[in-house]
């Protein structure tokens, strides 16, 4: 293949192959108890798809507290994390068609990319729980780089992992962070609107769907060919 015949997908995780939304909202919910912290659903939704040390420090001042600083605000992500990958090993929820997709494109000679703002311990039980670790070419998770979605590092540094150009990427993600930090990238959007979301929200997305099943390679090709419409 031709370098300029190159095309990629780079992968959302949370939401987007991983039907998660539950496991983290109850993770969550379960730390900031611990913690004397209150966590409405609202405030969660607006969090989902960003860092931890952004979702920490948020939730505390919207709270009224002063967020934990350095090792203790490690250490509350890090109790979160270890709920949430307990909650997700008793029953792992692939996101329905989400492999299949993953295969249909690596039969149609994409490349492809996991780019997730979770740190490297829930990557890997992700894709282990997807049986997925031969159809990625690449990985991404938030330790990889300085700042998180929305902020286009993540997507970046998947493409030059993947060795594609960022004109050729397009991004799947279920959340506005997401969306935005594809955008940034200069790479458009396939969102898939997943629990906690709805098509209104997701509307900035280039294309906005309910299920994986119906997407062929064909129109991801023609999504990647129109571009992002956000430049």
């Amino acid at each position: 293949m031709l370098p300029g015949d190159l095309v990629a997908a780079i992968f959302d995780l949370d939401g987007t192959l991983v039907d998660s939304f539950d496991a983290h909202w109850r993770a969550w919910s379960a730390m900031c108890a611990r913690h004397g912290v209150g966590l409405t659903h609202e405030r969660f939704v607006r969090s989902f798809g960003m860092r931890n040390d952004r979702i920490v420090e948020m939730y505390w001042r919207e709270e009224g507290h002063e967020p934990p600083q350095g090792e203790a605000a490690v250490a509350c992500a890090d109790e979160k994390e270890a709920i949430y990958r307990e909650l997700v090993a008793a029953s792992f929820p692939a996101m329905a068609g989400g492999r299949e997709l993953l295969v249909r494109l690596r039969d149609d000679g994409w490349r492809l990319a996991v780019g997730t703002s979770g740190p490297p311990e829930n990557l890997r039980v992700a894709v282990d729980g997807l049986d997925a670790r031969s159809l990625f070419h690449a990985e991404v998770c938030g330790l990889d780089v300085a700042h998180g979605k929305p902020a286009p590092d993540i997507f970046l540094k998947a493409a030059e992992r993947l060795g594609v150009p960022p004109s050729r990427c397009l991004v799947v993600e279920d959340a506005v962070p997401g969306i935005e930090a594809a955008h940034a990238a200069g790479m458009p959007c396939l969102a898939i609107c997943s629990a906690g979301h709805t098509h209104a929200e997701l509307a900035s997305a280039e294309r906005v769907i309910d299920a994986f099943g119906a997407v062929a390679a064909a129109d991801l090709r023609a999504l990647l060919s129109a571009g992002p419409r956000v430049r």
